[in-house]
């Protein structure tokens, strides 16, 4: 993706509306220390250009009743481009998987997966990920709790980059 030139006032819109989705336009506007119009124009150029894919609520999946979390570790017997985009698409198809990430080293894909309980994603690892076609081998690491979360990227690393 080409690389969007970003001023002070562009980075300031991302950073407030990576920290609350639901802000208003002005209370956006004036937060970042320009009028209305203008700021919404900064914002329609940045969703435009593909740096905002979306706004969403973020979820408490402890309080929906997810209390499993789990790192699957994927490896591929191929890794052809076309058995690559099928375990992908395949992933693509499973509620569980979170998050599927392509790794370089011995391990093909990291799967997030979340599950109400451990039974369920047992169901899922014996009877859909396992015995998926191209399947080699699949790792698991059941997580014991979490000590971070920020959803987004680091925009102050980008900041600085850039002065």
């Amino acid at each position: 993706m080409k690389r969007v030139k970003l001023d002070a006032i562009d980075l300031q819109i991302l950073n407030e509306l990576q920290n609350d989705g639901r802000i208003t336009n002005v209370e956006l506007s004036e937060r970042v220390g320009i009028s209305a119009p203008p700021c919404l124009r900064r914002v329609r150029a940045l969703e435009k250009a593909g740096l905002i894919r979306g706004y969403h609520a973020e979820l408490n999946g402890k309080a929906l009743g997810f209390e499993v979390t789990v790192f699957a570790m994927v490896g591929l017997h191929s890794q052809a481009e076309a058995d690559l985009k099928s375990f992908e698409a395949l992933v693509g198809s499973w509620p569980l998987v979170r998050e599927c990430h392509m790794l370089n080293g011995d391990i093909d894909f990291m799967l997030k997966c979340v599950a109400p309980d451990l039974a369920t994603f047992q169901s899922f690892l014996t009877e859909k990920l396992t015995p998926a076609p191209n399947v080699a081998s699949v790792r698991t690491s059941l997580t014991i709790r979490q000590s971070k979360h920020l959803p987004g990227v680091p925009l102050e690393a980008l900041e600085t980059a850039e002065e």
